[in-house]
């Protein structure tokens, strides 16, 4: 089950400043993980993780378990290749009831459930025409985000890093091309907390916009339960189209709603972590913190 930091989300919206001191503390964060990943079979002390984060091992304890949500020496046992097979392996029979029945796990995110709309092929071909798309830069445990909803649901959540805001939105916004787009981050601050620090019993929709098989690809990642991680094979093979897992790679890689559909549970089937759009220090972080 995810945990929960006291660093998740804030319920008012923040300053620039808050901004970049969270995409500084992230960027931190992203550059050491990934360290620790090539280098973990030399067993760092944390001692030498800080040194090479450039703080003391005190502030660096801290700051690792309040962004990962477990000790740097904890996070160092769990990368090991022979770990990532075994959860890969345990996780096939969890994984197999919950394709089969085509629900959603129900302690995802702290019994967060997500419905999934997607757009009529009228809509997809207009290119969002008649849309009010909203967005705006919110706080999380990964960094800031950017978040895009219509009064239909989320349609955007991605991650952005110091100064590339601009470049995240255009490229979010490739999708609706002919959509209104409205910046209100003050509108959007509710749900990027009920997304990050979840409700029992809550319910989000999204809007997907997509061909039906990105779309059956990102239905079949919602039924991949926290704490648990599948192989682009293994979720071909979820979806009937075992010969597909090239092309349920890329549609993973497409998933235009970044962790709430959650894209970084799939990794490869050697057992090692593959990549990740937004960056392998957020998927380390993410797998992290479920696996806690």
């Amino acid at each position: 089950m995810i945990g929960t930091s006291s660093a998740i989300v804030s319920d008012r919206t923040p300053t620039p400043a808050d901004v970049t001191s969270r995409c500084r503390d992230y960027q931190r964060m992203a550059d050491t993980l990934t360290w620790i990943s090539d280098h973990f079979e030399e067993q760092p002390t944390l001692s030498d993780i800080a040194a090479r984060a450039g703080t003391s091992p005190y502030h660096f304890q801290r700051l690792f378990s309040r962004w990962v949500g477990l000790s740097p020496k904890k996070y160092v046992q769990y990368l090991t290749l022979d770990r990532a097979k075994a959860s890969l392996d345990a996780s096939q029979s969890v994984l197999a009831a919950a394709f089969a029945s085509g629900l959603s796990s129900p302690g995802r995110l702290h019994d967060l459930f997500v419905n999934v709309e997607g757009v009529t092929p009228g809509e997809y071909k207009r290119g969002g025409a008649g849309l009010i798309i909203r967005h705006g830069v919110h706080d999380s445990p990964f960094g800031p985000c950017l978040l895009m909803h219509t009064e239909r649901g989320i349609c955007g959540l991605a991650f952005v890093d110091e100064d590339d805001e601009r470049q995240g939105l255009a490229s979010m916004a490739a999708r609706w091309p002919n959509a209104e787009l409205v910046e209100d981050a003050a509108a959007g601050a509710e749900l990027a907390s009920r997304i990050f620090s979840p409700r029992s019993g809550d319910r989000l929709t999204v809007l997907l916009h997509g061909t039906p098989f990105q779309i059956q690809v990102w239905e079949a990642l919602l039924r991949i339960p926290a704490g648990a991680v599948t192989s682009y094979q293994a979720l071909a093979d979820s979806i009937g189209k075992p010969n597909a897992s090239r092309a349920v790679g890329t549609a993973n890689g497409a998933n235009p709603v970044s962790y709430l559909i959650p894209c970084h549970r799939v990794i490869r089937k050697s057992g090692a972590l593959g990549g990740y759009r937004w960056g392998l220090g957020r998927k380390l972080a993410m797998l992290s913190r479920e696996l806690n």
